[in-house]
């Protein structure tokens, strides 16, 4: 990459890194799937399977992007030798794509919600926490998708600004600020009378509560928690410079993921045990319709929903930026001065392509597609079929096509027996184990 599109520091990548894969997956699905699947037991085996499965994972996205420094296509044509190899790059490309176009959906939502806040704070409104304005809100087809667009052209301007003025100096804001937005509302959550129950529940596992089922949403969950299979990671460690160590960056993000996690569990299950609100709704319901009626019930409550909803739109950002980044890395071919235009185009097709998703509560509401609703529709797409897939061929291309002098380059693999011991384990887990484990869950998937 050319000199000026780095990142300017270790710590600067690994908030970059950590930031894409801290999405609302990790910080509104995981509590919902804690409390679905036995509390403390699934966030054991939660933690276990992401250092056992995303860790591998998250490495072989490093070292192939690392090592030859460049988009994505192009990588896997120089490291298999053959040009149809570039098709791993660029289903990644599609899968991106698609995902920022529901994605944005989400985060238009979220500035909307933003909004109507700051408005109840200042009173020129009041807030209800009820169902019937979340609905009204996703179905008011106007203000949906103008929020939409917001939303994409934020992240736009962002990536478009660079790797380390643009998206490096972004997550070393928002990273920071998501940190510290949690801690608060987990220090007010956990002062909360009988908030005890709650973390005991989110802390102390319970084996006798889980069940097969609980194993295979644990797996799906420590497995996808990384945003992994996209090339997102892959395309940031191609502006990583050598020296940086890629396992100790790759700890450093995962052992992140895994704090967030947790952190997203004691902000929410003592405040919601403490005043008997059921947290078994996750998605949408549980930030517009479940939190709200939480926070509500907390002396300046309404200061910390917004602390709360500016928390998810830092997650939502910090993750949409790899998902534009994916694709300008792609297109641009390292000519940076055509970054700007670039993004903002790209952001514009993920918006056109997006409009029917945030259309499909409202005016499109009727309109089904193999039994799903257009956002269903794509969300299950990308989620259940493109993401796998493209994971599969990442494992198996690092697995048995790069050349294993170049992994053992990138990995710092020296004649220490240690270290060759670790390589041979690493390798056997991305050869044989991964493969293997991301059938099975893809399979699952697609069944249920």
């Amino acid at each position: 990459m050319q000199s000026g599109n780095q990142f300017g520091s270790k710590l600067g990548f690994i908030l970059s890194a950590a930031g894409s894969a801290i999405g609302l997956g990790a910080v509104w699905k995981f509590p919902y799937m804690t409390a679905h699947h036995g509390g403390g037991a699934f966030l054991f085996i939660f933690i276990l399977l992401t250092l056992l499965i995303g860790l591998p994972l998250l490495l072989a996205e490093f070292v192939l992007g690392r090592s030859k420094k460049t988009y994505p296509v192009k990588t896997f044509e120089l490291l298999g030798g053959k040009k149809h190899y570039k098709i791993i790059g660029m289903l990644g490309q599609l899968a991106v794509l698609l995902l920022l176009s529901f994605y944005s959906v989400i985060g238009g939502w979220i500035l909307i919600y933003i909004v109507l806040t700051i408005g109840d704070i200042i009173g020129l409104n009041t807030l209800n926490s009820s169902g019937d304005l979340f609905n009204s809100v996703i179905g008011h087809s106007m203000m949906v998708i103008v929020a939409q667009g917001a939303f994409i052209f934020i992240t736009a301007l962002i990536v478009g600004r660079g790797i380390e003025s643009g998206i490096e100096k972004a997550s070393k804001i928002m990273m920071p600020l998501l940190f510290v937005s949690f801690i608060i509302i987990v220090i007010r959550s956990l002062t909360l009378d009988g908030a005890m129950e709650g973390v005991q529940f989110f802390l102390q596992p319970n084996f006798s509560s889980l069940s097969s089922e609980s194993l295979i949403y644990a797996l799906g969950q420590s497995f996808f928690a990384l945003s992994l299979g996209v090339t997102g990671m892959m395309t940031y460690a191609a502006y990583l410079d050598d020296e940086t160590s890629l396992v100790n960056s790759g700890i450093s993000i995962v052992s992140m993921n895994i704090v967030i996690s947790i952190l997203a569990g004691l902000a929410i299950f003592p405040a919601t045990f403490a005043l008997g609100i059921d947290v078994e709704e996750g998605g949408p319901g549980l930030l517009f319709i479940v939190l709200p009626q939480v926070f509500e019930q907390i002396p300046f409550g309404t200061l910390f929903y917004l602390l709360f909803l500016m928390l998810f739109l830092f997650a939502t950002l910090t993750s949409a930026l790899s998902m534009i980044e994916i694709n300008v890395s792609n297109v641009i071919k390292e000519q940076t001065s055509k970054r700007m235009s670039t993004s903002m185009i790209i952001g514009l097709v993920a918006f056109i392509i997006g409009i029917p998703s945030a259309l499909s509560f409202g005016v499109l509401g009727d309109v089904q597609l193999f039994g799903k609703s257009i956002f269903d529709t794509m969300d299950y797409s990308v989620s259940n079929i493109l993401l796998p897939v493209g994971a599969l061929l990442i494992t198996l291309f690092v697995g048995y096509i790069m050349d294993k002098n170049i992994i053992k380059s990138q990995l710092n693999v020296t004649d220490s027996s240690i270290s060759k011991t670790m390589y041979t384990i690493w390798m056997i887990i991305i050869r044989f184990v991964l493969p293997i484990i991301i059938i099975f869950v893809f399979l699952n998937n697609l069944i249920n």
